[in-house]
């Protein structure tokens, strides 16, 4: 067969008079399109869903990497959380109970004294409560030198309890008339102190 033979029985207007032979060929070459088409779309398709499948495969893979790092971890974490509950315990014990108040507002104005300041406010407040634990201001004011007032501030920060200063103003001592100026300073200032709050009291 020729190839204008071959170009005539492949008209699609005339396929019905085409040879067996070809009618055939035209019948596989469809065929073979429809199931490669077919092939193609499906084989695209579970393509998509196995690349979302490698994704989580790799996400999965990243979890448990992080969880098991995490669990090689556990007891160093145990360890961890024991010693910050021990300092926590601690610090808590730094907090004075509601009887050791007093005695450590004598500590600071004893400080104040054996740094040579003269103290001439000292006026605790009412007690704040923050949480699980009050808070308690003293309105302080001392005069004396620079370096007394520094000495004091270092000798509050040493005490066993803890004490806090704040708002801190520094003027100068202005002396008395007809006296000369002995360099004194006047530091106004807040100490807080501290103390636990039972949880009757919370």
């Amino acid at each position: 067969m020729t190839f204008d033979e071959l170009q005539h029985h492949l008209d699609f207007n005339n396929i019905g008079n085409a040879p067996n032979g070809v009618k055939f060929g035209v019948l596989a070459v469809v065929f073979a399109a429809v199931i490669a088409a077919g092939l193609y779309f499906d084989t695209r398709e579970q393509l998509r869903q196995l690349d979302v499948v490698e994704r989580k495969e790799t996400d999965l893979r990243n979890e448990f990497k992080i969880k098991a790092d995490q669990a090689a971890k556990l007891e160093l974490y145990k360890e961890q959380l024991a010693e910050m509950q021990a300092s926590f315990q601690a610090i808590l014990r730094q907090l004075p109970e509601k009887t050791d108040v007093e005695s450590l507002l004598v500590d600071i104005s004893q400080t104040a004294l054996a740094n040579g300041l003269e103290i001439k406010k000292f006026k605790p407040s009412d007690e704040i409560k923050k949480g699980f634990y009050a808070e308690l201001p003293i309105e302080l004011e001392v005069s004396g030198k620079f370096h007394d007032l520094a000495s004091f501030i270092s000798g509050v920060a040493a005490l066993p309890r803890i004490v806090t200063l704040h708002n801190i103003k520094l003027e100068r001592k202005e002396p008395k008339k007809g006296e000369p100026d002995d360099g004194k300073l006047v530091m106004k200032a807040t100490a807080k102190t501290y103390r636990y709050l039972k949880e009757d009291e919370q």
